[in-house]
């Protein structure tokens, strides 16, 4: 027989060892939560916004989720102003505008545009493209691939705006946090050429100027 009364008791586990152990635990199980509930989100995103809307192009934006349709208010001003507007929208989406209208066959700025030129752009029927300075450079990246060369399509800086990325046609406007969010090109498609008064003025042949506009009579 063998005697385990004189066998040595093992040596206990440190504390330090439980805790250790726990917080490994604790972080793995964190972890994978946090991986389900971001694939379960992604899942959702494509299950709701992969599929472009069809119908009208008023239906079509209508089918956008985030699409702000300011018409629903009341009709926007065609009229021209001299100097600064002041828009309740920013970026605007239609309204009282400049007599000149800014480029927007497919231009890229860097700068910054003057509202009221890029409205009489919307006016012609544009989409105008905006992001907040500071954003991730491949988002940058998209936009302007989005938009080079596209006629009716203009992009441009907007410091101060309360989204990431927003767009813009003649009364209405959606605001993403991507560019890949694919509702950008739904919204594209669907009001490119089809939301502005006057549909069939043309893109090029407009101003390229960046900045603000100087007050109503000063020099421009």
């Amino acid at each position: 027989m063998v005697d385990y009364t004189n066998t040595p008791p093992k040596p206990a586990v440190p504390v330090w060892a439980w805790v250790v152990g726990g917080l490994v635990v604790l972080l793995c199980l964190c972890a994978g939560v946090g991986g389900v509930g971001y694939y379960v989100w992604r899942a959702q995103q494509k299950d709701t916004q992969a599929v472009a809307p069809t119908g009208t192009w008023q239906q079509q934006l209508a089918g956008i989720d985030g699409v702000r349709d300011y018409l629903t208010e009341g009709p926007l001003s065609q009229d021209h102003a001299q100097g600064g507007v002041v828009y309740p929208q920013q970026p605007p989406i239609g309204g009282q505008h400049n007599g000149t209208w800014q480029n927007c066959s497919g231009t890229v700025y860097d700068e910054p545009i003057a509202s009221e030129r890029a409205v009489h752009s919307l006016e012609h029927g544009a989409v105008w493209i905006t992001y907040r300075p500071g954003i991730g450079d491949d988002d940058a990246r998209t936009l302007a691939e989005k938009v080079s060369g596209r006629d009716y399509l203009m992009l441009s800086p907007f410091p101060g705006q309360d989204a990431p990325i927003s767009l813009q046609a003649w009364g209405y406007q959606l605001k993403v946090d991507s560019a890949d969010d694919p509702r950008i090109d739904f919204f594209v498609n669907a009001a490119r050429q089809n939301a502005g008064p006057e549909i069939g003025a043309p893109c090029s042949g407009g101003t390229r100027q960046t900045g603000e506009l100087p007050p109503a009579g000063t020099a421009a």
